[in-house]
């Protein structure tokens, strides 16, 4: 490897990191009329994709632990878009489901995925870049797909 494989600019690991954190600072004024946060965002995004699910579906989902995940629906339960509840089945699994205020932000946040594809330099409205953003999507799934099989390697 040449010395200059050391550079940060020639860094996946970092591109990957400034884009993360550039596309997560692009939601947040989108957001905050709505009152999420990015991380409750991808919550809403599951429930209002999937409906009620289980507090370990939901971690399993986004790729978090519980102890990233518990006290962000605890923040959302207060706010009032969640409810969770014991199941009546195995009280040690606890459900998470939407309130009439969650499924309410749904239509609120419609226009969100749209305003972040154009301020990412893509016009939905053309086919081209439609295609573009479903390979980006894939690639960065493939990606931490393969990543996620090298782990602890």
């Amino acid at each position: 490897m040449p010395e200059s494989a050391l550079h940060l600019d020639h860094q996946l690991c970092f591109a990957l990191y400034a884009a993360s954190r550039a596309m997560v600072r692009a939601y947040g004024p989108l957001l905050a009329p709505l009152g999420l946060t990015y991380p409750q965002y991808l919550v809403m995004l599951v429930l209002w994709q999937d409906g009620a699910c289980s507090v370990s579906q939901l971690g399993e989902r986004l790729a978090l632990d519980s102890g990233t995940l518990t006290p962000l629906l605890k923040r959302m339960e207060a706010q009032g878009v969640i409810a969770r509840r014991r199941s009546e089945e195995d009280e040690r699994v606890v459900r998470v489901e939407l309130t009439p205020a969650g499924r309410a932000l749904r239509a609120k946040a419609k226009a969100i995925p749209e305003r972040i594809a154009c301020r990412s330099g893509f016009d939905v409205a053309q086919r081209a870049a439609r295609e573009e953003l479903a390979g980006l999507r894939e690639t960065l799934m493939s990606l931490t797909t393969q990543l996620g099989r090298g782990a602890g390697t």
